[in-house]
């Protein structure tokens, strides 16, 4: 009875003190287990998120830093027009050479290209041989200058220039970036044109209608569209497609064109797009077409009806992820679109993108400290804000649009 009792009451007792009384200890002692591999790995995961976040952080202060450069840039550039007489100290009107730059009242012009040149700023123009100006502004000195002096005109950069003007030529002080933006996104819409239909309509097939043969022999191919250097993209464009559309259009396609170029970056995107939306199918519940098959929905009802509307987040996410890489593709525009800035919306003109114009003139010998060398980080920092603006959409859309199920 005695042992019924001491049974019983042992198996009142809690778990932990049944377990510590059965093996004879006195008090309980469970303890969790160190784990020092899982400690590891969580830290080498954690190191490596923290390495990429600050080497976007870094990334985009040095890009920052180096285009803020380009803004607070102030580059004399030849007028042009030299003074035809000899000016002394006390002179206030200049008599210059008709032809070259106009000059306005307000500008600042540099006599002579001296680092410590004096500054005059204009105050009147007369005619287009005379103006009336201010001597020894900007802090500078006015001196004598003999006939033949060259005038030099300040071409400072704004960012209302920057974003208004449409001629990109930092040499002579035009900073349009207009001429830049609006080809690059002439080629990106004729690229998405391409892709977005294709890629879709390879997920959809590949996802839902091939068998598990013909699965395995389409996804491999799809990828391998993807690994093929952009290089040989570009001259497959330019030696394929061009010639094409010339075979069709005529003569008004140039050699090089956006359009040859927007047609072969589609072809390149594609797998990016169908991959992601393949998996965003994928993703969707079995049940849901079950019962839309139970409902006697066709399978292309159950496509269009069930499918796409239940994935469109990760469809969405596909598609500007596409964009994005389009937007900063380099060879396939440098080779097939042409090198040259050209404000165009027309396809068969020659025009060239931002990246494009970035790796053209890297190649050349830039002086450090240069308008041109600036100009470099002002136009990688205009891509890299619309790739991160698109991201941002990309996160808003997928939130907006994500379905949750149970």
């Amino acid at each position: 009875m005695a042992q019924e009792m001491s049974l019983g009451g042992l198996q009142r007792l809690p778990l932990a003190e049944r377990i510590a009384a059965e093996q004879g200890r006195s008090e309980v002692g469970l303890n969790k287990r160190p784990r020092f591999a899982e400690r590891a790995i969580s830290a080498f995961l954690f190191l490596c998120g923290a390495l990429s976040i600050l080497t976007t952080v870094g990334f985009t202060l040095v890009l920052g830093s180096e285009a803020m450069r380009f803004f607070a840039t102030t580059e004399w550039l030849n007028a042009n027009k030299p003074v035809t007489t000899a000016i002394s100290t006390s002179d206030t009107q200049l008599i210059l050479k008709s032809s070259g730059t106009a000059l306005n009242v307000g500008d600042t012009v540099r006599l002579g290209l001296e680092e410590n040149g004096e500054h005059v700023r204009v105050l009147e123009v007369v005619d287009a041989q005379t103006i009336i100006v201010e001597r020894g502004v900007d802090g500078t000195t006015a001196t004598n200058h003999p006939a033949g002096t060259l005038l030099y005109y300040a071409a400072p950069v704004t960012l209302t220039k920057f974003l208004t003007d449409t001629k990109w030529a930092p040499q002579i002080g035009r900073f349009g970036i207009m001429e830049l933006v609006v080809p690059t996104i002439v080629i990106t819409l004729i690229a998405m044109a391409v892709s977005i239909p294709l890629g879709l309509g390879a997920a959809i097939y590949i996802g839902e209608y091939a068998s598990t043969r013909v699965r395995n022999i389409l996804k491999p191919v799809l990828e391998i569209l993807a690994g093929i250097p952009t290089v040989v993209y570009g001259y497959f464009a330019l030696t394929f497609v061009t010639p094409l559309l010339q075979a069709i259009f005529g003569q008004q396609v140039k050699v090089y064109n956006m359009a040859s170029a927007g047609i072969v970056v589609g072809i390149l995107i594609t797998p990016t797009i169908s991959s992601i939306a393949e998996d965003a199918l994928s993703a969707v519940p079995r049940a849901l077409r079950e019962a839309s098959y139970g409902l006697g929905a066709t399978k292309l009802e159950t496509v269009t009806k069930v499918l796409l509307p239940a994935a469109l987040s990760g469809i969405m996410a596909a598609i500007i992820l596409g964009f994005s890489r389009a937007v900063g593709e380099t060879m396939i525009v440098l080779i097939a679109s042409g090198a040259g800035p050209n404000l165009s919306v027309n396809p068969f003109d020659s025009a060239e993108t931002m990246a494009g114009h970035i790796a053209r003139i890297s190649t050349g010998d830039l002086s450090f400290g240069s308008i041109d060398y600036n100009s470099v980080f002002a136009v990688g920092l205009t891509l890299f804000v619309m790739t991160l603006l698109l991201n941002f959409a990309s996160t808003l859309i997928t939130r907006r649009f994500r379905e949750v199920y149970q």
